[in-house]
């Protein structure tokens, strides 16, 4: 486990790229672009300065957790002689099952391959390789160089000895890694995407405004952002699609997302990353309220 890949460089990989190189593993980073892994660098490095600042680190530190991080755009390459592959690609099942199918084909016997997704089934996910028992769900959370959890998803394969190495790796990482079993969205979601399709309903049905709907959960529930917030945090093209990962999977209409939400993302609404979502991000003042909750 010295030596991981992780598929990804956008958000949730880099984040995860950052916490194995700064505990000392050696990371192959993979993108389809030079460009998207430049970016996810510019990140890292971004992530590391702010700690400086804090004095978390020091100016070493750093170096030494950027020298750990090799970038690679050519998969077999990247995969070819590692302990542990983790994919952060986008949440979609046939981008993944491709995935794991290329990884299954490059990557060592006895690798351990890992997804990050956040809702779909790692039973799924594992059908697409020759080594469903090595096959495992590892759900970090954003940002991931500060959230502590990690859900461990053991899929219906995966064996006891490799649930136990993933947990006891997460520890390593400084993380508190919680096991879960495989069902649609497994704790974090199935709990977290009801209750945002459930204020955008609210604030669908008029019951109450966008601000008025987040200060009622930050003042009266104590959470950090409000769920509207904190949709755009997460994209709402995200919270769709995990939110439709929980309707298919159960069957259930109490799941189905809010037409509200199916309108936002199908108008290019997605949140902070669209600069509008609920909110607007186009002066900037709202995207700081965020960064501050996170930092």
């Amino acid at each position: 486990m010295k030596k991981v890949a992780v598929i990804g460089a956008g958000t949730m990989g880099n984040g995860i790229a950052h916490v194995f190189a700064q505990s000392g593993h050696q990371v192959n980073l993979l993108d389809i672009s030079e460009e998207a892994l430049a970016k996810g660098i510019q990140t890292i490095t971004k992530n590391l300065d702010r700690m400086i600042a804090k004095e978390r680190i020091t100016e070493e530190d750093k170096s030494n957790t950027l020298g750990r991080i090799h970038s690679y755009t050519n998969l077999p390459d990247g995969v070819s002689d590692v302990g542990l592959v983790v994919e952060a690609a986008t949440e979609r099942l046939d981008l993944k099952l491709k995935i794991f199918e290329q990884i299954d084909e490059h990557a060592p016997e006895d690798c351990i391959l890992a997804s990050n997704t956040s809702s779909i089934s790692i039973t799924k996910i594992a059908s697409a390789t020759k080594r469903p028992s090595k096959v495992i769900g590892m759900h970090f959370m954003n940002p991931v160089p500060i959230m502590k959890l990690v859900e461990i998803i053991r899929g219906y394969s995966t064996s006891d000895e490799v649930c136990q190495e993933i947990m006891e790796l997460s520890i390593s990482l400084g993380k508190s890694p919680v096991e879960v079993n495989d069902f649609p969205g497994f704790i974090a979601n199935r709990i977290l995407i009801p209750m945002i399709n459930e204020a955008i309903y609210s604030l669908h049905e008029g019951v109450a405004g966008v601000e008025e709907i987040d200060t009622v959960m930050k003042l009266g529930m104590a959470h950090p952002m409000g769920p509207l917030q904190l949709a755009d945090f997460i994209g709402l093209d995200v919270v769709l699609a995990i939110a439709n990962v929980l309707y298919e999977g159960f069957g259930n209409p109490k799941y189905a997302p809010c037409p509200l939400l199916v309108n936002m993302v199908t108008a290019g609404k997605l949140g902070r990353k669209s600069k509008e979502g609920f909110y607007n991000y186009s002066a900037g003042g709202k995207e700081l309220i965020v960064s501050q909750s996170f930092n």
